[in-house]
């Protein structure tokens, strides 16, 4: 499906539509408007029955909400008694390390690093802030930080963009129209429209023209017990700047961090509730 518009900005659905803002980017948060009900419910109704293949054995139908949700049994539903989440330590993000965006890339599937930032897929961003006062600076990896209210989700026309029971965001690009509202409304501007056919995709991480695409937490991992793919390539380079556990159990690593020290949860103040925490910002 393509939405017609070449211009990256906004999304409404579950393709891969969103542009990323470069290192120091202002963050903003806006809006979008819907469509009638009857249109949603078509288009809604048409993609339980819609399969669209990419390539052999890639289809569409794979980030819907039918997916598997954690390290469970295939034949057993996603949990709300799990939430995933990350806890990134800034102390331990070298600045210049492009470690986790590498490995992204390389199991997803796009291309890294990236030449046009402001177009370009980008599933997850280094980002270096600076303090214009005294002019020190920390470096951080920024993605869809997985809302338990997601803006994206609220503004998307077709329910394209949604979230799983589990708090794992994700689009349906079976029924992601294009429009792009996701792209406004997501504060993090974690969000990418593919503007170009693709080729040689990724049977896990199926991706589309005219769709918008996010970080996915590497849930084809996390359903198989696994860790995503940004998180390991941290531990395996020895920073050790990034855990992945799930936040709902207090015995969980994750869990008994965010409870002894001080994190922070980027733009808190939204009421967004973030599953991603950082350390040291």
């Amino acid at each position: 499906m393509s939405c017609g518009d070449t211009k990256a900005g906004s999304c409404g659905g579950g393709c891969g539509c969103a542009s990323k803002a470069g290192a120091g980017e202002a963050l903003n948060l806006t809006g979008g408007s819907g469509v009638d009900a009857a249109r949603r419910f078509f288009l809604k109704s048409a993609s339980a029955f819609t399969t669209l293949a990419l390539a052999p054995g890639v289809t569409l139908m794979a980030f819907a909400e039918s997916t598997p949700a954690s390290a469970r049994p295939a034949d057993q539903p996603v949990s709300s008694k799990n939430r995933w989440g990350l806890l990134i330590d800034a102390g331990k993000c070298a600045d210049g390390c492009n470690d986790c965006v590498t490995a992204c890339s390389t199991e997803n599937g796009w291309a890294s690093p990236v030449k046009h930032p402001a177009t370009d897929a980008q599933w997850i961003r280094k980002l270096t802030v600076r303090d214009p006062k005294n002019g020190s600076s920390y470096s951080l990896p920024m993605m869809c930080q997985h809302c338990a209210e997601p803006p994206c989700v609220d503004v998307c026309p077709t329910g394209a963009s949604f979230k799983r029971a589990d708090g794992i965001v994700l689009v349906d690009r079976h029924i992601c129209i294009g429009c792009r509202y996701c792209m406004m409304a997501c504060p993090y501007k974690a969000r990418s429209f593919v503007h170009e056919p693709l080729h040689d995709q990724k049977e896990h991480a199926p991706r589309g023209k005219g769709c918008v695409e996010s970080c996915t937490m590497c849930v084809h991992r996390v359903d198989k017990g696994e860790t995503p793919a940004c998180v390991e390539a941290c531990a395996k380079a020895g920073h050790n700047a990034m855990i992945f556990g799930d936040l709902n159990d207090p015995s969980s690593e994750i869990a008994k961090r965010v409870a002894t020290y001080r994190t922070t949860r980027i733009r808190d103040d939204l009421g967004t509730d973030p599953g991603v925490y950082y350390q040291n910002i």
